[in-house]
């Protein structure tokens, strides 16, 4: 079984049509939702959809932190880390089962899109399919999958603010090989329209050089708030 794992806050806006995707899932699955303390009705969204083997999990505020507690409450073998503005695309799941019948595979990711079908957005989004491709360093807009065992052996999500991402994507080699799926996610455009696609690039490029370079992701935190 895959515990699908989706951190929210605040996030009633988005979760009407988010939710609705699990609808058209036929493979065995779970939905663990980690709630990082909603002031709005995001429960009370959640609870209205109907989603069969839905897992509700209060945890302390933070995206690494709130995962690590959903990944606490999972009962399945695989985990599928996805964000609450990330659409999988037919036959995901199979294409993760099917992954993972390779002993040898920890985890992994696949492709990505933005929602927004402007050309700039979709050139945004070819470039991270690029740059993953030959840098590697995929990040949590990439719906990242991996072993619950695997998991379990890196201790889970590193505790910091930021980049925790990077951070799994990074350890997850001492755990197996890591796999790219040929299918797309579909992700929300949302943080490079509000703070603008070219300023966006280069604030998550900044922040991506000063991590791998040691900087603290707390203080790099300050940086990203502006296009959370």
């Amino acid at each position: 079984m895959i515990s699908i794992i989706v951190p929210v806050l605040n996030e009633e806006t988005v979760l009407p049509g988010f939710l609705k995707q699990f609808d058209m899932l036929d493979d065995d699955f779970e939905v663990v939702i980690c709630d990082g303390g909603s002031t709005d009705r995001t429960i009370g969204v959640i609870r209205d959809a109907g989603i069969p083997n839905l897992k509700i999990v209060p945890a302390t505020r933070g995206r690494a932190r709130q995962m690590n507690a959903g990944a606490k409450s999972a009962g399945g073998e695989i985990y599928l880390f996805l964000h609450a503005d990330t659409y999988l695309p037919g036959g995901a799941l199979r294409a993760i089962m099917n992954s993972m019948s390779d002993e040898a595979v920890a985890g992994g990711r696949f492709k990505v899109r933005l929602d927004n079908p402007a050309f700039l957005y979709r050139a945004v989004g070819a470039m991270i399919t690029i740059r993953d491709g030959l840098f590697g360093g995929f990040t949590g807009d990439q719906a990242i999958f991996m072993r619950a065992s695997a998991f379990e052996s890196l201790g889970g999500f590193a505790d910091i603010e930021l980049c925790e991402d990077l951070d799994i994507a990074r350890r997850m080699k001492a755990a197996g090989t890591t796999v790219r799926l040929p299918l797309y996610v579909t992700t929300g455009a949302r943080r490079w329209e509000k703070g603008g696609p070219v300023k966006t690039i280069l604030l998550m490029w900044f922040i991506r050089i000063l991590f791998y370079a040691g900087a603290s992701p707390h203080k790099l935190a300050r940086f990203y708030a502006d296009v959370r």
